[in-house]
């Protein structure tokens, strides 16, 4: 089975184009070696709506498998990606967002800061990722296997 993952980058100062995108250009190129087909990647700046709306895009025009977020979910004013995407889950997977932040704690405290979210809507996984590169790396180690699994479950394919 072909996954297929849309990136979607969170910022406001590489939407503006002040700061390259080194996130979503690593997290783009660790989805084709590790996990699947990059079917959209996107720029968008911190505001709710617009976060949303390149989700429901995402999952309901795309038909993506995954989303991926990386950026925005940290506990500035700015910060608003988990926001968002709360409002668009139908089914939380909390242990995707603990083993993240958990993981993360051994390599910078910082990480207990994250608000970051996972879930399901519809038969696509919806992931948010924190938006330092090192950071998308190490998490996507941890979570790969589970991406895989819970794509193969929500089509019918895994015997659980």
């Amino acid at each position: 089975m072909t996954i297929n993952v849309a990136v979607i980058t969170v910022s406001d100062r590489s939407y503006r184009g002040e700061r390259e995108d080194r996130s979503g250009k690593l997290l783009s190129e660790i989805v084709e070696q590790k996990l699947g087909n990059v079917l959209a990647y996107k720029v968008i700046p911190d505001e709710i709506e617009m976060i949303k709306r390149e989700i429901l895009r995402c999952v309901d025009e795309l038909k993506a498998d995954i989303v991926i977020t990386t950026g925005g979910t940290g506990i500035s004013e700015r910060d608003v990606t988990p926001d968002a995407t709360g409002e668009l889950l139908e089914k939380e997977m909390p242990g995707i967002s603990e083993i993240v932040r958990i993981k993360g704690y051994e390599h910078t405290p910082m990480s207990l800061l994250s608000r970051a979210k996972a879930g399901v809507r519809g038969k696509s996984i919806i992931v948010n990722l924190p938006g330092s590169p090192k950071a998308v790396e190490e998490s996507l180690d941890y979570i790969i296997p589970a991406l895989k699994h819970g794509i193969e479950v929500l089509n019918g394919l895994s015997k659980e």
